[in-house]
């Protein structure tokens, strides 16, 4: 899932710590056809032998085995909604792992599959599990161990916020409904270079074919004058709340039937993002300080023959799928292929915390010292996510969670926690 980072928001349009995926979950062989959702799947936990014991990934940070009673706020996390994510990310652990360095580390599908039978097993219901039997079985069969960096040190990092927005939106263009977005284009590619270089596994570019040669993907500003446009799904009624639904990545729109749909990140440009708080306050629209989200959209609506200049200083497009909300407590998917659910998911640097292993995450809410203690799967990635406990946490959808989303800027810890009988978290 392709998203900014709205450590405030103001810096969700100044700074915007784009979190740009390295993953997007499989896709079939039509193009921004959705993956499987594995939430609407039973979880099969497949025999230990049909688990192929693949050659371990080396992880970036250390970690330190704690007791529970080490681990900040473990007694007081409200647990009552955890089961339902606690067996969405088995079904991840579950899937087998190629063993491909281009793709973000996962945690080790042979370390969990004793504990994703046990769950299975266990006789507890994903929608409506008793907290204080979540919290026995967690204790059961998994182990904290307190996440340090590479020289030993606790991981103390910057945490940050994100959220699934909503826009106005028509399938068809006209009256107010103006600004597009839009589907992959066909002649998007795709370049793996881990594929060709090993050092570089992880990064992929985007470009086109211009006669024999790959060239970089069109900026945004070439894209909205060229007269050849990629599919558009809807045409949305407000270019700023366009322009924050494509920097998340991922979002819903209201269509006037009353249909909500989800626009799911389905790809991306190529190119980086640059603010267009930045660019205001740099032609002199108005200060840094001013730069909100409520002051763009007012700049806007008074300036409309220069929105799409505003717009076009950000080279950075994503592109994106249509798929229905059957269950409107999940999120769009992570980079792990599973949609997110709000407060229990976040991004993180998978060189350090395998995608798929839970977390506990210590850190305060937005622009408070309350204490924000809470157990969270590492479910999501991001260009901007970088190091040992680094984090990007989700909040869910809606007005309040893009208000606390846009006001996070905190700093945590986190603790890893891994299979007893496993040892040392590791990755495939």
């Amino acid at each position: 899932m392709k998203r900014i980072l709205l450590s405030s928001v103001l810096l969700a349009v100044l700074a915007a710590c784009s979190t740009v995926p390295e993953e997007t979950p499989p896709q079939s062989a039509t193009a921004g056809a959705a993956p499987p959702n594995l939430a609407e799947q039973p979880l099969r936990v497949p025999d230990l032998s049909a688990l192929p014991a693949t050659a371990p990934r080396p992880l970036a940070g250390r970690f330190q085995a704690v007791s529970w009673s080490a681990v900040p706020g473990w007694r007081n996390d409200n647990l009552s909604d955890v089961w339902k994510a606690f067996i969405n990310n088995c079904k991840g652990l579950m899937r087998p792992v190629s063993g491909s360095l281009s793709l973000p580390a996962r945690a080790a599908p042979r370390a969990w599959q004793p504990v994703c039978a046990a769950a299975a097993n266990s006789g507890l219901q994903p929608g409506s599990a008793d907290p204080g039997a979540v919290r026995r079985f967690l204790e059961e069969q998994l182990r904290p161990w307190r996440l340090l960096d590479a020289a030993g040190r606790p991981a103390v990092n910057t945490v940050t916020g994100y959220y699934e927005p909503l826009v106005h939106a028509s399938r068809t263009r006209g009256g107010r409904y103006q600004w597009p977005l839009y589907a992959p284009p066909d002649d998007l590619l795709t370049v793996d270079l881990g594929a060709v270089y090993p050092e570089l596994a992880g990064k992929r570019v985007r470009g086109k074919l211009v006669g024999k040669r790959v060239v970089p993907y069109d900026t945004r500003a070439e894209i909205a004058a060229s007269p050849k446009q990629p599919p558009v799904i809807v045409w949305v009624d407000d270019p700023v709340e366009a322009f924050f639904l494509t920097v998340q990545g991922s979002g819903r729109a209201l269509l006037p039937s009353g249909e909500t749909i989800r626009l799911a990140y389905a790809d991306h440009n190529g190119r980086p993002y640059a603010s267009i708080g930045k660019w205001l306050a740099d032609h002199g629209q108005m200060t840094l300080a001013q730069a909100s989200m409520q002051n763009i959209k007012a700049w806007a609506r008074q300036h409309p023959q220069r929105v799409q200049e505003m717009l076009n200083a950000d080279p950075a497009l994503v592109f994106f799928r249509e798929e229905p909300i059957h269950d409107p407590q999940l999120g769009p998917r992570g980079s792990y292929g599973l949609p997110l659910i709000g407060g229990r998911a976040i991004a993180v640097d998978a060189s350090f915390v395998p995608l798929g292993t839970p977390v506990v995450l210590s850190t305060t809410y937005p622009g408070t010292a309350q204490r924000l203690d809470r157990l969270v799967f590492a479910e999501d990635t991001g260009a901007a996510i970088r190091g040992a406990g680094r984090a990007d946490y989700y909040w869910g959808f809606g007005d309040e969670a893009g208000a606390r989303a846009g006001r996070m800027k905190q700093r945590g810890e986190m603790w890893v926690l891994w299979p007893k009988q496993a040892g040392t978290p590791s990755a495939r």
